[in-house]
């Protein structure tokens, strides 16, 4: 991947931060996501779902919460952009199978949107009973039945994925989209660039550009505050076709990613071995992040759609009712490692130092969705407004 990169640089000059990310993260050759599984003990980090299955279980619930209050519509597209090993979808759709007799009536479909050959093969053995490759013709590039009974398809893009009555789900998916990177300077906002250390002919080094670029010009809000801009422009892309969907379709996306409200300045950072780890060393061998701008999000929507949050992990939990559900294994346990791995995994989910903190929870519905959409223009944060939308406030059944 170095070797390919300073090719690359020699022959066209400095690139982009977003044109490394691009290439190290997904490069069909030597991309870090196209032949890793980063996740887990032996990966590079771990996601909430492979430390409890309480996550996902209250995501499903919050997808069937969702559905119904929309007015129970016949189709129902789960879309999950990146869905890792597979374990959130397979927790979704254990809550979906015990809420059989809500969905019973109901047309349920799994779409996957995945890059990876090899997440995808991983995905196949955990979700499918058996899976089944399709022709060119077809948009998904596999697609097989869950163990649960419903029909599961996988695509290399959003764009592939059936439009309709689809509720989506991007749980750290936005963050390992490609960013650019912009400095404020005398001489006005200058792009960071990535080019090849002239002292150390076999690293790489950031570089100012010497004067504006097309993506200066273009992705620098006009009231910015701050001196350095991280823009990710594929994640302003996807909630454009998330919003647009939904706009005309009906349904909701559900956002969770660590992040910030444009507060932030310099979050691009890679983990190897859960372990920070230099962005510009040994490229291809370590996974490369930044975080999401909700802010941004929030513009790229354009008003197609109401958008709620971010609203931190450890609130959206607690009012998805966490605390009832640990209980209820608590006491369907007797074993004392067990239980101490169920409060273990409770305090990693909730603890403001760790992900309850870090990770937030961002969504976009439908603005008739929303019977409180006059107050919400004032604090959605306000603890005096009770929203309708479950784990945005007390989740009701109805």
């Amino acid at each position: 991947m170095l070797k390919h990169l300073m090719m690359k640089i020699k022959s066209t000059g400095p690139i982009t931060v977003a044109e490394y990310m691009r290439e190290v993260l997904t490069n069909p050759v030597k991309g870090y996501y196209m032949h890793h599984d980063m996740l887990g003990e032996k990966g590079d980090f771990v996601t909430s779902p492979e430390i409890s299955q309480m996550f996902g279980e209250l995501i499903g619930v919050w997808f069937v919460s969702e559905w119904m209050a929309s007015g129970k519509p016949k189709k129902f597209q789960l879309v999950e952009l990146g869905p890792g090993r597979g374990s959130l979808t397979h927790d979704i759709l254990r809550v979906f199978n015990q809420l059989d007799s809500f969905l019973s009536k109901c047309d349920i479909s799994i779409h996957l949107v995945e890059v990876s050959p090899k997440l995808s093969e991983i995905q196949a053995l955990t979700l499918a009973e058996e899976k089944v490759e399709l022709m060119d013709s077809s948009p998904a590039y596999m697609q097989g039945v869950a163990k649960t009974g419903l029909p599961i398809f996988w695509y290399q893009d959003l764009s592939d994925v059936p439009i309709g009555n689809n509720f989506y789900l991007a749980h750290e998916f936005l963050d390992a989209l490609p960013i650019h990177k912009f400095q404020k300077t005398e001489k006005g906002w200058r792009e960071l660039l990535v080019d090849i250390d002239p002292e150390a002919p076999d690293k790489l080094r950031f570089v100012l550009a010497p004067s504006a670029t097309a993506a200066s010009e273009a992705f620098i809000h006009e009231e910015e505050s701050r001196d350095h801009v991280e823009v990710c422009p594929d994640a302003g892309i996807v909630i454009q076709k998330l919003a647009q969907n939904i706009e005309k379709n009906g349904g909701a996306a559900l956002i969770v990613d660590y992040g910030h409200n444009g507060t932030k300045t310099d979050t691009f950072r890679g983990f190897c071995g859960h372990k920070l780890h230099d962005v510009l060393t040994a490229p291809g061998t370590a996974d490369l992040t930044a975080d999401v701008d909700f802010s941004y999000l929030q513009r790229m929507a354009q008003k197609r759609v109401a958008t709620l949050g971010p609203i931190r992990q450890q609130d959206f939990l607690k009012n998805m009712g966490i605390d009832i559900r640990l209980q209820v294994l608590l006491q369907n346990v007797k074993d004392t490692v067990t239980r101490r791995q169920l409060l273990q995994s409770y305090e990693m989910l909730m603890e403001l130092d760790k992900m309850g903190g870090r990770f937030n929870f961002f969504v976009l519905l439908p603005h008739d969705r929303l019977v409180a959409s006059d107050k919400l223009k004032t604090s959605y944060q306000s603890a005096s407004l009770s929203l309708p939308v479950a784990g945005f406030g007390e989740l009701l059944w109805k």
